[in-house]
């Protein structure tokens, strides 16, 4: 069954979307981008010597969700745990200059997540991470509690943005899900293998493939009526969202109810970071008012966007419009 939408009901949700507060809660990390040139081959080992011409960095993981939904000119407040570190103090910054909340941030005695590609003539040739993944400590995890519970005092939708680094274990898993069921507000999961089947309760859970796989350790025979409502009933979720990549994505609402969204996408270039965009553009489409499958099909439409351009990339409202228009007067 497909989920068709009318210009008129996506130009006033993506209107009702901004203003609205969103919360996201998982591990932010910094994406260093280091650009140069291969002139020689090092004296020292027959590895290139790469001249450095250009330094960026980003905002990545739950941090690049957070920039998503500010991109939509909505508030976000991000609940993480960083350094005491250079890198954690760049990440505060870029966040600060796009008008992102800061104080939820947790300040821990471990390293910033970075992680650092170098790249030459537009390919990668190496990237190393600077990181601490084991879960936080107890005293640590507290406070984040803590940090969650004063920013969904005012939130119309939370994210729970996993990329196993050790902020989502089950203590903050749990309290984030049973305070946002306690304030009636929607919570959308992206989840990781670790700790994937501890978030029932929430909203929309958004898998993709290839994680779901992981975690049920068989193949997902998605032409199976009965396979992906089984897993629903595993997980205990409202819906499970299942992103397909080229094949668009599969919304399964409790009752059996299946919904097929073809990708919108015209051209691909790089799908890095749709996935973010995806997340984002669901919280705030429920914040808005809109049902799962209306926040699913916008959802998808925004990700067509951002997989036409280069690098993790926002996606503003008048994107996602003018994608819609494009795609129907090409019908």
């Amino acid at each position: 069954m497909l989920a068709p939408i009318s210009r008129d009901r996506l130009a006033a949700l993506l209107a009702a979307a901004r203003g609205r507060r969103v919360v996201v809660v998982g591990d932010a990390m910094l994406d260093v981008y280091l650009r140069g040139d291969v002139e020689r081959i090092s004296p020292e080992a027959p590895v290139p010597v790469v001249r450095v011409r250009d330094r960026r960095d980003a905002l990545g993981g739950a941090a690049n969700v957070a920039q998503n939904v500010l991109a939509v000119d909505a508030h976000c407040s991000l609940v993480a745990a960083i350094g005491d570190d250079i890198a954690g103090a760049r990440l505060r910054g870029l966040l600060r200059d796009l008008g992102g909340a800061t104080n939820a941030i947790v300040t821990v005695d471990r390293p910033t997540t970075t992680k650092t590609r170098l790249l030459a003539r537009s390919q990668q040739l190496l990237r190393f991470d600077e990181e601490e993944d084991a879960d936080l400590a107890d005293a640590d995890v507290a406070r984040v509690i803590d940090a969650v519970s004063d920013a969904l005092a005012s939130a119309d939708a939370v994210i729970l943005e996993d990329y196993n680094k050790g902020v989502l274990v089950p203590a903050v898993i749990e309290a984030t899900i049973r305070m946002a069921a306690e304030r009636r507000i929607p919570v959308i999961v992206d989840p990781k293998f670790r700790n994937f089947f501890c978030f029932k309760g929430a909203t929309v859970f958004k898998p993709n493939r290839r994680e779901l796989e992981q975690a049920l350790g068989a193949a997902v025979d998605l032409a199976h009526p009965a396979a992906l409502p089984a897993t629903l009933a595993r997980l205990d979720v409202e819906h499970l969202l299942l992103t397909l990549s080229e094949h668009g994505m599969a919304l399964v609402s409790r009752g059996g109810e299946i919904t097929r969204i073809p990708t919108t996408a015209r051209e691909v270039y790089d799908v890095v970071g749709a996935g973010d965009t995806v997340t984002a553009y669901l919280a705030l489409m429920l914040a808005a008012g809109a049902d799962a499958r209306e926040a699913a099909v916008i959802s998808n439409y925004a990700a067509g966007v951002e997989v036409g351009k280069l690098g993790a990339a926002t996606v503003s409202p008048a994107e996602v419009l003018a994608a819609y228009d494009a795609l129907h007067m090409a019908a």
